[in-house]
């Protein structure tokens, strides 16, 4: 009996760990199809990019329109990404980001077959670029309540945010090189790929994501609202702490990014796919940190705001280092240190706002948090602009400050509890 008794054990205890171990791949597999995600959205806006000056010509457009071929995108995800939170938490976060997912694949298709077969083509490509902006807004900011809701482990959640903001980093690394080599062929290539991306992604979640659907019950509006007032009552200071380090280091990020890809078009000549791998270094970086980040915070929020803490800091020295020289490798290696800075801190905040809000109203808190970095990635490049033209010289001083900021906001308003 004791033989059969220890056998049946050993026999459960195998099975058991069988289980763990189908169910640890079966969550890579899950978070390899949510990364897609994010991946998709960022390749959906900055792979044209390098191809606005090929729209100016062929379109007999001016800059300024060209760049709201970019911009209609930013600015209807920032009014809807709210919404769409709102709707993740009543009816599941699945059913919000693959619809989502088609609308913004159709919307490419249409700016593609408008360009391929009309002959005036800009306003039906802005509104093909507006839908993709509808499909943007429901799609990337969904991805992170949607991990919270997957991994009951805190130390699980970290690590999987900082997979999903290194596979958002990815796409900038690789878009304006992947734009510029679909574009080499028609310019109007890119268009025609996203609904290609966005096929790939949807299959991927449909077949690796298994929980998303709704796993609470829907509460009446009024109620719903009441609950996002308390929750910002209660947790106003660290929340909003977040929200502004947030605002700031995407800021930060595209007005360097922007900087960096200007001065080596106008200082040192390098352009199209030359200039898109010296911006990699950064964002490489950036990228590279970001997947680390998320590995060590693991569930420990007091060394989240340290880690913060430590990135803003390097982000504002290396910043601030960048007035003394414009030589490229000094430049190109700041630039480095500063997309470490950012991509140590990033998961971090991931982290901090998922794990501190209560599933039934996470989707409408991230959403916000990432509508306000979406009205950087719209309204950054042009503000930038104007600093550089009006106030060049005091450029890396005004953005080291406003790391500071970001330092000090992250050293007094955010403090975690240690148990």
């Amino acid at each position: 009996m004791d033989y059969i008794e220890n056998s049946l054990i050993k026999k459960s205890a195998k099975s058991s760990a069988s289980n763990r171990s189908d169910k640890k791949k079966l969550n890579k597999w899950a978070i390899l199809a949510l990364s897609s995600i994010p991946l998709v959205m960022t390749l959906g806006n900055s792979m044209l990019i390098p191809v606005l000056p090929v729209m100016e010509d062929t379109l007999n457009i001016s800059s300024f329109q060209s760049s709201m071929i970019i911009t209609v995108y930013s600015i209807v995800a920032i009014v809807l990404i709210p919404i769409a939170g709102f709707l993740s938490d009543h009816v599941g976060r699945k059913k919000v980001i693959i619809p989502s997912l088609i609308i913004a694949g159709i919307g490419g298709l249409i700016s593609g077959w408008a360009a391929w077969k009309i002959d005036n083509p800009y306003w039906i490509i802005l509104i093909g670029r507006a839908l993709q902006g509808i499909g943007a807004a429901g799609a990337a900011p969904i991805v992170m309540p949607l991990v919270g809701d997957m991994f009951e482990s805190e130390e699980e959640v970290s690590s999987s945010l900082g997979v999903i903001e290194t596979s958002n980093t990815l796409g900038k690394v690789i878009s304006p090189i992947l734009g510029a080599f679909l574009a080499a062929f028609v310019w109007f290539i890119p268009f025609l790929a996203f609904p290609v991306f966005c096929l790939i992604s949807i299959l991927l979640l449909a077949i690796f994501v298994r929980r998303g659907n709704t796993e609470y019950e829907p509460i009446p509006f009024k109620q719903f609202i009441h609950q996002i007032r308390e929750i910002f009552r209660n947790n106003r200071r660290w929340l909003f702490a977040i929200f502004i380090i947030g605002i700031i280091l995407m800021f930060v990020l595209f007005g360097v990014l922007f900087y960096l890809s200007e001065t080596l078009e106008r200082h040192y000549d390098i352009v199209n796919v030359k200039k898109g791998l010296y911006l990699a270094f950064p964002l490489g970086a950036l990228c590279l940190t970001s997947l680390i980040s998320g590995k060590v915070i693991k569930e420990n929020k007091v060394l989240m705001k340290w880690i913060t803490f430590s990135g803003l800091l390097l982000l504002s020295l290396s910043i601030v280092a960048l007035s003394f020289s414009k030589g490229l490798w000094f430049m190109i290696f700041m630039f480095l240190l500063s997309g470490i800075g950012i991509g140590a801190s990033l998961p971090c905040l991931d982290s901090l706002i998922t794990e501190g809000i209560k599933k039934e109203q996470r989707g409408t808190i991230t959403s916000i948090y990432h509508s306000m970095r979406f009205v950087v990635v719209a309204f950054g490049p042009p503000v930038m602009a104007i600093l550089m033209k009006n106030l060049e010289g005091s450029l890396f001083y005004i953005l080291s400050g406003i790391g500071v900021f970001s330092v000090l906001l992250t050293l007094i308003a955010i403090k975690p509890d240690p148990k």
